[in-house]
């Protein structure tokens, strides 16, 4: 006989958990969270993806070789039968995985085409944003060399008025600057 141990601390009891059945796939769903998450530290197992089904390969050498005489049992006629639908499901796979990789190529072409495709559009705008900044900027200069023109002749007139037209100039540019005015107004009418 064994010796008597020390006796045990008794274990905590767990609340039985009422029983509840899923009426859908949400609440089966919402149950199976809520049973992870009363015990956070415990691992979750997650299946690895299956691998996809595939013929098992023909036998390198055969054995029972059917000859070719006449008069064949009434059993050999299955074991065709198994062989031919094998070789049927092989080749059905065969051409299955040629499809899948030549819509894959193609899906991957179409997405290159695309990206490419995209990339010239960007490329178009980008250009045409700068071109318009450009010009933007050059009639820019442009207005500053006809006032700078303006004022040489006219540097006898009064310092008041020159610097009435940098204001009104700084006043044009910051015009300018500024996004284009609203062409109508909300609330009067």
């Amino acid at each position: 006989m064994a010796a008597p141990s020390a006796p045990r601390p008794p274990r905590p009891r767990k609340e039985p958990q009422p029983l509840v059945i899923p009426r859908s796939a949400a609440e089966e769903q919402r149950l199976r969270l809520e049973r992870l998450m009363r015990n956070p530290e415990k691992t979750v197992p997650i299946p690895e993806k299956l691998n996809e089904w595939a013929p098992r390969p023909p036998p390198e050498f055969v054995r029972d070789v059917m000859g070719s005489s006449a008069g064949a049992g009434s059993g050999e006629f299955h074991v065709y039968r198994h062989l031919r639908r094998r070789e049927y499901q092989r080749q059905d796979f065969m051409d299955a995985m040629a499809e899948k990789q030549r819509l894959d190529e193609e899906f991957q072409k179409k997405l290159e085409r695309n990206k490419m495709v995209a990339e010239e559009q960007t490329a178009k705008r980008r250009r045409k944003r700068q071109k318009l900044k450009e010009k933007k900027l050059q009639a820019k200069k442009n207005k500053l060399e006809q006032k700078k023109q303006e004022k040489e002749p006219d540097q006898s007139q009064e310092r008041g008025s020159s610097e009435d037209d940098e204001e009104d100039s700084r006043e044009e540019e910051e015009k300018e600057d500024d996004a284009e005015e609203p062409s109508f107004v909300m609330g009067r009418g």
